[in-house]
């Protein structure tokens, strides 16, 4: 019966567990200027890369930034010019813009491409 009932248990914590995904944002900044990128789960409160720390992507550059989300998450860009945030796109710094075109669904061993423009 014990072991029934951890069967149960463990199907049960299995059911209600998102699936981990690995997926990566390629991100190019064709700015003048280095940008500072977060990218914020809209599902959860998640940032990466998190900890107060931003990618910071030089002029010209391109990064790939790989992730891992939970399958079907929707996960959304704030960008800004470094060290001047009232100049931004996406969510900007503070996830706080209205942004149709700067979010994405977490699917696994997917990139997306992040083109950040005047």
């Amino acid at each position: 019966m014990a072991l029934f009932r951890m069967a149960v248990f463990a199907a049960l914590v299995c059911a209600g567990s998102a699936q981990a995904a690995d997926m990566a944002f390629f991100i190019k900044n064709l700015r003048p200027q280095s940008v500072a990128v977060e990218l914020f789960s809209h599902d959860r409160e998640t940032v990466w890369p998190g900890n107060d720390k931003v990618f910071l992507i030089g002029p010209g550059e391109k990064k790939s930034v790989p992730i891992s989300c939970n399958s079907g998450e929707r996960i959304c860009y704030g960008a800004w010019v470094d060290g001047n945030d009232q100049i931004s796109a996406g969510v900007g710094p503070d996830n706080d813009q209205p942004c149709d075109t700067c979010c994405f669904i977490c699917v696994e061993h997917t990139t997306e491409t992040i083109d950040l423009v005047e």
